[in-house]
């Protein structure tokens, strides 16, 4: 084994909601879960189904080929795709680890820790994702609920609110159901090593940390936003309600017109 220290570029795209393998399997494949495919003599990109792709060693215009390869096989491409990158160094003689500078150090470059690598990488590029979603749409739970303590009337209409929980609940569906965030991958189950490392990483990326704030944050959403929905249906059935009345009071008033006059 070389002494010699390595250094390798990671970078994360979460490109869209989902992202078709059965055609991109008929390359160059040498790995599944991800789907991981040799470019040049060092380098790989992993392509995870959920819609992210992690690459090692590329460069910059290696980067945008694949990219742009993949363009056909993703759902519902976003138009500003989540980046995450980080600097992987090979050192033999070191523990592995992520560093206060972000570099993440392993003692070899084999396919199963840079997948264990990858894996991190495109959970935690993804729950940046959403983190920013969700933050978009915390802030205008919080203009209902601040409208809700002053005693305002709801401001906006009920397929507006409705869209609001739709999206929460797309959210929880994709990170729960595809992502599988909390999920060890299939890989470490039966590697020690691969498994403390992955353990290791995901706790210094904090992913379940991340995922139960983002949980919390959307049940928040969910609850404030059905909330509302509640009252708006309330005053559209009082409203029905008193028209109901005005009719039946219009009814009574001319039949006693009509009594009066004969």
């Amino acid at each position: 084994m070389s002494d010699i220290i390595q250094k390798l570029k990671a970078k994360a795209w979460f490109l869209g909601s989902r992202i078709e393998l059965r055609e991109l399997s008929k390359g160059s494949t040498v790995a599944l879960g991800p789907l991981t495919m040799l470019i040049g003599q060092h380098g790989y990109s992993m392509i995870f189904r959920f819609g992210a792709v992690v690459m090692f060693g590329l460069s910059e215009a290696e980067e945008k080929e694949i990219i742009e390869g993949l363009k056909d096989s993703i759902h519902n491409r976003y138009d500003h795709p989540e980046c995450e990158s980080a600097i992987v160094s090979i050192d033999p003689n070191a523990s592995e680890r992520l560093d206060s500078d972000g570099c993440i150090t392993l003692r070899d470059a084999s396919v199963g820790r840079l997948q264990v690598v990858a894996h991190v990488l495109a959970k935690s590029c993804v729950l940046s994702y959403y983190e920013k979603s969700v933050a978009e749409v915390f802030d205008r739970i919080e203009q209902l609920a601040e409208r809700l303590c002053r005693g305002q009337s709801p401001a906006g209409g009920k397929n507006e609110i409705l869209g609001e929980i739709g999206n929460a609940l797309l959210i929880q569906a994709r990170t729960v159901g595809r992502v599988e965030i909390t999920e060890k991958p299939e890989i470490v189950w039966e590697e020690v090593e691969l498994d403390r490392l992955y353990e290791r990483l995901a706790t210094e990326y904090e992913l379940r940390d991340r995922d139960v704030a983002l949980a919390r944050k959307l049940d928040l959403i969910s609850r404030t936003a059905e909330t509302y929905l509640d009252l708006v249906n309330h005053r559209q059935a009082l409203r029905v309600e008193w028209y109901i009345v005005i009719l039946i009071v219009a009814e009574i008033v001319l039949s006693l017109w009509q009594i009066l006059i004969h």
